[in-house]
């Protein structure tokens, strides 16, 4: 008896592909969870695996951390939707505007997806321009503007990568390869007067990790600052993953905007996109680009964000997540040499993969990757007690509550595995 495959049997009858998010479409079935526990996730079948996946980011100290219960649970006793003003949104926003350089004001919303749809709006209200620049393989979420097909190097040449969505929505998104200024340039001066921002992960986080080039980043900044383009820092994934000030901190850039989720909302529902007061000073109600929500700043998860973001400062937590993730990088590599096989490790912080394939630069190098290889490797894993995303595209991160005994139990089950 298999209970997992007798819900996802259930399930497909009501459910698109009987998953609410693609991602956790896995062939053949997905495992359903159970319940979690620090580095760990047990499913429905009484199987335990060491979680890499940790819901795509967003439990940078654990599963079930009893510091965060509290907090929500505190908040509970209060209520967990007023539809007015709330005192705990202006401490978050404090926590966060000290965490970041560049947000001097902000704007909570509820998901990722909505935080980077806000921002382009911003962006194109404030410069009164288009046109919006993206990177190859850069994931921002699942609104019209950004789902646009990648890797055919051809900024001019745009199609949209989903169904029902006009060319009109998308004919303004250009598209230009990771690492490469060059593209950006070229891009920027077939386009002058009517590009408003380049939108861009500081480290590709929805193909990878991949990680930008020495210098790249600066170079993006420098560029974006003579030609009067917006730059859009998407930190969905890198914000409060990196170092306290995300990305913007680990490289020492300023962006005009920035995007935020996952971390900042203590593993529930939320976005933020925040900047400059001078641009973020446009949006209603006190400026004219629209935006609202009715579950924007949530109570309770405003509460998990402000204790999430207390516990990484005061515990110092960055400092242990980055030893722990230069470690398991090193050990991977280790294990690759001793097979001999062409594979590569990439990440950064606590952020790790391990590529079937070179060492990616961009989406084109990741796409040279051994995919269906991949899968199977996979399933290994999971059979090894090890839960990694199902696919090459995707980011493994390391939690404060991976102990010493999870990493060596991990680097033996990659050894069998691959």
């Amino acid at each position: 008896m298999n209970n997992s495959k007798e819900l996802y049997d259930l399930a497909k009858n009501l459910m698109p592909g009987g998953v609410s998010s693609p991602i956790r479409a896995i062939d053949p079935f997905p495992f359903y969870a159970k319940f979690t526990n620090g580095s760990k996730i047990y499913d429905v079948d009484g199987n335990e695996y060491i979680d890499y996946c940790l819901g795509y980011g967003p439990q940078i100290l654990g599963h079930n951390h009893s510091y965060i219960k509290q907090a929500i649970l505190n908040q509970l006793e209060d209520g967990w939707i007023f539809g007015v003003p709330y005192e705990l949104e202006i401490k978050l926003a404090e926590m966060i505007s000290d965490a970041y350089n560049a947000i001097e004001m902000l704007r909570f919303v509820s998901t990722g997806t909505e935080a980077t749809m806000s921002a382009i709006r911003l962006a194109r209200g404030y410069t009164k321009k288009n046109k919006i620049i993206k990177i190859e393989g850069g994931f921002h979420g699942s609104h019209d503007s950004v789902l646009v097909k990648a890797g055919s190097g051809l900024a001019s040449q745009v199609e949209s990568s989903s169904a029902g969505i006009p060319l009109d929505f998308v004919k303004h998104t250009l598209q230009i390869p990771f690492n490469d200024v060059e593209s950006l340039v070229k891009t920027i001066e077939g386009n002058k007067d009517d590009i408003a921002a380049i939108i861009i992960e500081p480290v590709m986080g929805n193909i990878g990790p991949v990680v930008p080039d020495d210098g790249y980043l600066l170079m993006v900044r420098k560029i974006t600052k003579e030609h009067d383009i917006l730059l859009i820092f998407d930190e969905v994934i890198t914000g409060f993953r990196l170092a306290m000030g995300g990305a913007s901190e680990y490289f020492n850039i300023v962006p005009d905007l920035v995007t935020l989720g996952k971390i900042v909302g203590g593993g529930l529902p939320i976005g933020v996109f925040g900047g400059k007061k001078e641009i973020m000073s446009m949006v209603s109600p006190s400026g004219s680009v629209y935006q609202a929500g009715t579950f924007s700043g949530s109570p309770c998860t405003l509460s998990a964000g402000i204790a999430t973001l207390d516990f990484l400062k005061s515990e110092n937590v960055h400092e242990k997540l980055n030893s722990t993730g230069c470690q398991l990088r090193s050990a991977l590599s280790d294990v690759i040499a001793d097979k001999r096989i062409d594979y590569s490790v990439s990440g950064l912080s606590s952020m790790f993969k391990i590529f079937f394939g070179e060492f990616p630069h961009n989406y084109s190098d990741v796409l040279k990757c051994e995919m269906n290889e991949y899968l199977k490797f996979f399933h290994r894993m999971l059979k090894g007690g090890v839960f990694l995303p199902p696919t090459q595209f995707e980011t493994n991160f390391i939690s404060f509550a991976h102990s010493d005994e999870d990493l060596q139990k991990t680097i033996e089950a990659y050894q069998k595995a691959l």
